[in-house]
């Protein structure tokens, strides 16, 4: 027989409200429906229920007992990410989960207890299913029993979890009045005329007459009352993105009130993430201005990761390159998963990077230095040498074994200049203009606050010139180059490549052998 488990969140709005401002738990707190005066309160915490706050009453009856009540509307955001991280509370014991909404989530755990140890399992893994759901915020109750409606049933009771024993849902039903069924209105008054009060009353009429009298949808009904519930779960399937956010109760006109509240939306969603074994590969923020505004936009993130900081970090540089423009009423944080890097450990040979660690840097190093300027650099095909593209950055492995070191001479390395130096040069004028021989180099005046190398000196030997012209098969002269390539040594040392524009007449240094 097929075991379910429900959890319930008891007093949903409030409770969802609470998760995103656990801090209002120390006041007299109320949630309600409505605008101005007819505004009725939905939920009330313990304090304010103390003070005579009940569902129902308008706002201002609920100041009138209560004048310190702190009242906050309900949130569609709060309660929608309450419901998803509930949902993902479930499905960490079991793949078939249904969505019931309103702080409802049903799940299959037959066979789950094999899990567990003890005299009695199902009750351990109730235990366990409450464990969760509080670490995650959520101070949610259980139900274990053989029928959707026993397990809801259940999971209302003092005492959570509660387990109800195979072929004892008839048992837990009885006492309970009809209208916990919701029976079609028909079927209500004619139950209600047969003097039909209780599941238990109901339960206890003969299956065929009831069958006969009230046709299917009361022997439906019948069957439900003596705990035989037909209605199987309906697995829902996960969503593509993990949301998270709040509405504000007062505008946010700055830039450090708006990221002190989106911190702690990012550190719930983190945790979101790192709890289902996944990393936000692209964040993506709504805001909502005053009044009526709606701005979106996304950030995309080169490795995946879940550092709140770096998030943050990265929200607070696009919001100062690009701000709102109006006060911000609202927002949330939409972020799209994907499965972290994993490095496999070494026994012998060096530690690879750690995949996060690496995630966070190049996510930080994105957000200074803006796009297309962090990546790997690659040849691409072309006579200039400082045509080059960006890939993403993959590190490659550390080597299994010490590599021996290459016999015979090492090769020069060249330190490229860019953007290359602008250098005045002064030639021996015996030879033409085009293999004219450098003979002393002099710096250009740099402009103000730029750090360039020093490069002057009489040349001691010069090595040239290697001709270059690319592009010279296209109509527009912009992208051409016409240049002539020298390596020079000066007299006070350091050895250069220089190179003179042949359409301009200039020189530059373009490199520095090391």
């Amino acid at each position: 027989m097929t075991r379910i488990a429900c959890l319930h969140l008891p007093l949903f709005p409030l409770a969802a409200r609470l998760r995103s401002e656990p801090e209002l738990s120390r006041e007299a707190l109320a949630v309600v429906e409505g605008n101005g005066n007819a505004a009725r309160v939905v939920a009330g915490n313990r304090l304010a229920r103390g003070a005579g706050i009940k569902p129902g009453l308008s706002l201002p009856q609920a100041r009138a007992l209560c004048p310190k009540l702190v009242a906050r509307a309900r949130d569609e955001t709060c309660e929608r990410a309450a419901q998803e991280a509930l949902l993902e509370v479930a499905e960490r014991f079991s793949p078939r989960v249904e969505d019931a909404g309103e702080g409802i989530a049903y799940l299959d755990v037959d066979g789950s207890e094999h899990h567990f140890k003890g005299a009695s399992p199902e009750l351990e893994l109730g235990r366990a299913l409450l464990a969760a759901a509080e670490g995650a915020g959520l101070p949610a109750r259980a139900g274990i029993a053989s029928s959707k409606l026993a397990a809801r049933i259940a999971a209302g009771l003092p005492d959570s979890p509660v387990v109800v024993a195979a072929g004892q849902e008839a048992e837990i039903l009885a006492p309970l009045p009809l209208s916990r069924l919701a029976p079609e209105v028909e079927i209500a008054e004619t139950l209600e005329r047969w003097g039909v009060r209780s599941i238990g009353d109901f339960a206890k009429l003969p299956q065929a007459r009831v069958a006969s009298r009230l046709g299917r949808s009361g022997r439906d009904l019948h069957a439900t009352a003596r705990g035989l519930d037909p209605r199987p779960i309906i697995p829902r399937e996960p969503p593509p993105a993990f949301q998270e956010g709040m509405s504000l109760e007062w505008p946010l006109v700055s830039l450090e009130p708006f990221l002190f509240v989106g911190r702690a939306a990012l550190e719930r969603l983190c945790l979101r993430l790192e709890a289902c074994g996944l990393a936000c590969i692209r964040l993506e923020l709504a805001l909502r201005l005053e009044p009526d505004g709606h701005q979106t936009r996304a950030i995309d993130l080169p490795a995946p990761t879940r550092d709140a900081k770096t998030l943050l970090t990265l929200v607070r540089l696009d919001l100062e390159a690009r701000p709102p423009g109006a006060p911000v009423v609202g927002f949330t944080f939409a972020a799209q998963p994907d499965r972290p890097r994993e490095a496999q450990l070494s026994l012998y040979g060096p530690a690879a990077l750690s995949p996060d660690k690496l995630a966070t840097t190049l996510a930080r190093l994105f957000a200074l230095l803006g796009p297309g300027r962090c990546g790997s650099p690659r040849p691409v095909d072309g006579h200039l040498p400082e045509r080059f593209s960006l890939v993403d950055f993959t590190p490659p492995p550390p080597p299994e074994v010490r590599r021996a070191p290459r016999p015979g001479r090492g090769l020069l390395a060249v330190r490229v200049l860019r953007p290359p130096v602008a250098l005045e040069v002064l030639t021996n004028g015996t030879l033409p203009a085009e293999e004219t021989t450098p003979v002393a180099v002099r710096p250009v005046v740099a402009e103000s606050g730029a750090k360039r190398p020093k490069i002057e000196g009489a040349v001691k030997i010069a090595s040239g010139p290697w001709g270059l012209e690319d592009g010279w098969w296209t109509e527009e002269a912009t992208g051409r180059a016409d240049r002539d390539y020298w390596d020079v040594e000066l007299a006070a040392g350091g050895l250069y490549r220089l190179y003179r524009d042949r359409t301009t007449g200039d020189w530059f240094a373009d490199g520095i052998y090391d």
